[in-house]
């Protein structure tokens, strides 16, 4: 929660601001190994890794640190929270605790540009660099809203079905299956997309109910702690099993 709350501080962070940079700065020294991994129109993505006990696998854990480019739009559901739960993540875990490698990969340029309403054409501009970087995963888990309050994340119909029930049973054996419960729900064009495209069973756990998309009220008040603890402690399950 404290790093989600350093997010919103620095207010909008749209890609390519001073903002967003300054950011970019603050998590590459949080993640493991960080480093930049350059995105066309001068962007950045912000990687990771924590290297596990087989080197022949990798598994990609992914969310973006962009808002979309409206005044007073600080994202802290829709951005600041994944980012702040992958980076705890990646404190969390040790090399002896995994099997595959885990890259953390925090996407700049997820937002369409101002004025554009062509998401596909527009958007994931960072996720479709490192798809084509990682695209030897065996595994990709986004987080998108992950934060809101009234958490509650059916697999959209984009994410890979047995990657989705490996990720459910993860959350019962910890206390949160309530928060993933059965059922689908429309496919999401998101980041994980570029990594489906590239052959990567993927998932994307975002709650779309979330009633403050892209509007000023995703502030502080509308995320809480225990979605970010249910969260984190379901994917550091899963990340464990695998």
């Amino acid at each position: 929660m404290t790093l989600l709350e350093e997010q919103i501080a620095l207010g909008p962070r749209p890609a390519g601001s001073d903002a967003s940079r300054t950011l970019a700065e603050r998590l590459r020294s949080e993640l493991p190994k960080g480093r930049y991994q350059d995105v066309p129109g001068g962007l950045r993505n912000v990687i990771g890794t924590v290297e596990g006990s087989d080197p022949q696998r990798m598994v990609v854990v992914g969310a973006h640190y962009d808002t979309k480019d409206e005044p007073g739009f600080v994202g802290a559901n829709d951005g600041a929270s994944g980012t702040a739960v992958v980076v705890e993540l990646a404190r969390r875990l040790e090399p002896r605790e995994l099997r595959p490698t885990v890259v953390f990969a925090l996407f700049d340029g997820e937002e369409s540009r101002r004025g554009s309403e062509n998401f596909e054409r527009d958007g994931m501009r960072g996720s479709r660099v490192a798809a084509e970087s990682y695209g030897d995963a065996e595994a990709m888990i986004l987080l998108d809203f992950v934060g809101d309050r009234d958490l509650s994340i059916p697999r959209e119909r984009n994410s890979d079905p047995d990657l989705w029930a490996q990720l459910r049973s993860a959350a019962k054996r910890v206390g949160h299956g309530g928060h993933f419960p059965t059922g689908d729900v429309n496919p999401m064009l998101d980041d994980h997309v570029p990594f489906t495209e590239q052959g990567v069973p993927s998932i994307d756990l975002i709650d779309f109910t979330f009633d403050c998309f892209h509007q000023p009220c995703d502030d502080r008040s509308a995320v809480s702690e225990s979605s970010l603890d249910a969260t984190g402690e379901t994917v550091l399950e899963l990340l464990r099993s695998l």
